[in-house]
């Protein structure tokens, strides 16, 4: 593919979101034409059975799978994104759900770490929402629970909600429970040979072992090599000789 084109499949790939073709002209320093172009071959590379196809749309062009592997792809992401939910953003949504309304500086406060991710997650999940301004020194913007939050947690008001400690300590445990599946999935790690998990430890500690080393089979002087020595028209050719 053409130069360009490598880097427009790099920015994308990077970015995850949708990326504004005007960007791609203004910031690499190309025109709209060549851009198309290469959007193009782009097509045409991530077409047909390929996993990932490449969406244009409103102006922008951005990675996407392949709707045909829609089940297979949600079947191993949905729990990632649970899981990941469950560490890191949980404890922001319950935060906010018992300290409501409160701004985000606030929220990393109590957290001390950067919350942004954890705001942008939960408003676009409907789990929070903007109910106005602080009155304070740049008047931040407050945040508060929506009645998603309380579907995704079955409750029917937020007065159900446990004891603010109790509940900071089950997030603990959870996230505690995550890092053993961590641990756990670290066991998966890319080997040459295909990983088999009916195979016991006899039989791992063989294939690690070194191959035992084979005396040469010689006839009439001469050197069998190893793949040949099952090989019966070749020593029936050797024994005519």
């Amino acid at each position: 593919m053409k130069p360009l084109t490598n880097i427009i499949e790099a920015i994308v790939f990077a970015s995850g979101e949708p990326v504004p073709v005007k960007f791609i002209v203004e910031k690499v320093g190309c025109s709209l034409k060549e851009v198309n172009a290469c959007i193009d071959e782009l097509k045409e590379k991530y077409s047909g059975d390929c996993g990932i196809y490449i969406l244009v749309f409103n102006g922008k062009i951005q990675f996407a799978s392949n709707p045909a592997y829609k089940e297979q792809v949600q079947a191993v992401i949905t729990p990632i994104k649970e899981k990941e939910f469950t560490r890191t953003i949980l404890e922001c949504a319950a935060i906010i759900a018992y300290k409501q309304p409160i701004t985000k500086s606030e929220l990393e406060d109590i957290r001390q770490v950067s919350c942004d991710y954890a705001i942008h997650t939960l408003l676009d999940l409907g789990m929070i929402y903007p109910c106005g301004r602080k009155d304070t020194v740049g008047k931040p913007i407050l945040y508060a629970t929506t009645d998603n939050f309380l579907k995704r947690f079955k409750l029917n008001s937020i007065d159900e909600l446990p004891d603010y400690d109790e509940l900071m300590a089950q997030i603990a445990e959870l996230n505690s429970m995550a890092f053993s599946e961590d641990e756990e999935d670290s066991n998966y790690l890319y080997k040459k040979d295909e990983y088999n998990p009916d195979e016991d430890e006899e039989n791992i500690n063989k294939k690690s072992a070194a191959p035992e080393k084979k005396e040469p089979v010689v006839e009439d002087g001469y050197e069998i090599p190893d793949f040949l020595e099952e090989d019966d028209d070749v020593i029936k050719i050797k024994d005519d000789k």
